[in-house]
């Protein structure tokens, strides 16, 4: 019963060390198809697993020096108030519209996978052609908080959100703004988890397993991140979140 679900918390680590994010979105319906837990149990689950995963991820990425430690905490900060006050939304919202919600927001994160530029692990830092904009610190607090509501209500890391933030309103590289993007969900997921403790059931064993699951799997695509093309997967993982968006939906409306 837990070998698919443990299989598919692997492939989301996978996904978070090889493509930088987007794997996150998977683990709520891996959760509730696969392991057969409630959707409101789910997104807290969701919670640990994907922030346990980032943190160890953005090691990897620390050593190579593509974290900005400063603006991570910025960004973080203002995002755990929002992330643990979101958790508490959660469980009152009806299962059936909170699948809605996640399924259309699987629907706009493969938009945005398969739209964004993903940067390469051999490119370097060139100059730029103009003085950089001076980062916006209300802005980059704003956007923060924003995508804490959204990690702690649905149980997404919100990396798909977290890049382009830290790229337009906080004025890193791409590079580093990926880098930076898997501390902030580490952030961010931690006290979303912290609000989601009594609220429910996490199945603290499960969770204990796809995630330790999840992290092998990250640790095992950052060592294939340079070595495979990795914007043909992005593009293939891309579909593969759309679809299951539009499967969660049906089987949603449908009520199965």
């Amino acid at each position: 019963m837990l070998l698919v679900p443990a299989l598919l918390s692997a492939a989301v680590g996978l996904s978070l060390g090889l493509l930088g994010g987007g794997g996150s979105i998977l683990a709520v319906p891996v959760l509730i198809y696969a392991a057969g837990v409630s959707p409101s149990d789910a997104v807290g689950m969701s919670l640990a697993l994907v922030g346990a995963t980032s943190a160890v991820a953005s090691v990897a990425h620390r050593r190579s020096g593509q974290v900005d430690l400063r603006t991570a905490l910025v960004f973080g900060g203002a995002g755990m108030a929002a992330a643990f006050g979101g958790a508490q939304l959660t469980h009152r919202v009806p299962e059936r519209a909170l699948l809605l919600m996640f399924a259309g927001l699987m629907l706009v994160v493969g938009a945005m996978m398969a739209l964004r530029r993903r940067a390469r692990c051999d490119a370097r830092e060139l100059p730029p052609a103009a003085p950089p904009r001076s980062p916006s610190t209300a802005r980059t607090v704003a956007a923060g908080a924003g995508v804490g509501a959204l990690t702690g209500f649905l149980g997404v890391g919100g990396g798909f959100l977290i890049v382009p933030a830290l790229v337009g309103f906080a004025g890193l590289s791409m590079r580093r703004a990926v880098g930076t993007s898997l501390v902030v969900i580490a952030l961010n997921s931690a006290a979303g988890f912290l609000g989601h403790i009594g609220r429910g059931d996490l199945h603290l064993m499960q969770t204990l397993l796809f995630t330790a699951v999840s992290v092998v799997g990250a640790l095992v695509g950052e060592q294939l991140a340079c070595r495979v093309s990795a914007d043909q997967l992005r593009r293939g993982f891309a579909a593969f979140v759309v679809v299951v968006g539009l499967v969660v939906a049906g089987r949603t409306l449908i009520g199965r």
